[in-house]
């Protein structure tokens, strides 16, 4: 089977897996984009999944305004649309807070983390076939997690309970995905996602690095992030 097809078989496991667990307050809404946004997911998968990877970028979980609406890692709508070349029906989630509905590819909110990373993807590759001859993006969590209010609530801030029982499906997928892909690197975009590739790795491991995370919520990154994150990859040897 081809790598994409592997790929497409992990990501099915994991979303079911998770699709199991029950999350207590504050906690009030889960958004699984492998379900309701699953054939973005897939075509992503397929059509960029292909082959062995050397760079593996790791990202936390989907954004609000990113993959839980696209249903790919990252997902600001005008680069899966413009630069990915992908576009699909978005079904809703079951479970929506009414604060953060899933609109898909109609959703006129911007998730700048996407932006950044993305766009210093294509200004660096050009075409994204060249950035992904190399270069694969997924994320280690498939799960958004909303509060009652309607703020996010990223993984890191589960209680220890529930956390050990996603973060083993977590675990699993992403050695699935380095077994598939072969990476020599493993960035983790941020520090969650960078703790996670050091802590859930297969044997023989890849080469484990660490980029800022493109968020606006992190300071140092709304002062020319790109170019932060191109030294930090230099810096490692991911790039030249």
């Amino acid at each position: 089977m081809a790598t994409s097809g592997l790929l497409i078989t992990a990501a099915k496991r994991l979303r079911d897996a998770v699709a199991e667990l029950r999350f207590a307050t504050p906690v009030t809404h889960v958004y699984n984009p492998l379900i309701y946004a699953w054939r973005a997911h897939e075509m992503y998968l397929r059509r960029y999944g292909n082959g062995r990877k050397r760079v593996l970028f790791l990202g936390m979980n989907p954004g609000p305004f990113g993959m839980a609406q696209t249903g790919v890692p990252f997902g600001q709508i005008a680069a899966v649309r413009d630069w990915l070349g992908i576009q699909a029906r978005i079904d809703r989630s079951p479970d929506e807070h009414p604060k953060r509905p899933v609109l898909g590819f109609d959703c006129a909110r911007n998730e700048i983390s996407g932006q950044r990373l993305w766009g210093l993807f294509a200004k660096r590759f050009g075409a994204a076939e060249e950035f992904f001859e190399e270069h694969m993006v997924m994320n280690y969590c498939p799960l958004a997690f909303c509060e009652k209010s309607g703020r996010n609530r990223t993984p890191d801030k589960l209680p220890p309970n529930e956390r050990t029982a996603l973060f083993a499906a977590c675990d699993k997928h992403l050695r699935d995905i380095v077994r598939i892909l072969e990476p020599e690197w493993l960035i983790g975009v941020g520090d969650f996602a960078g703790k996670r590739a050091r802590e859930g790795i297969a044997d023989p491991p890849p080469r484990v690095g660490q980029i800022l995370h493109p968020s606006p919520a992190c300071p140092a990154s709304n002062n020319d992030w790109a170019g932060i994150a191109t030294a930090q990859l230099r810096n490692l040897g991911v790039w030249k």
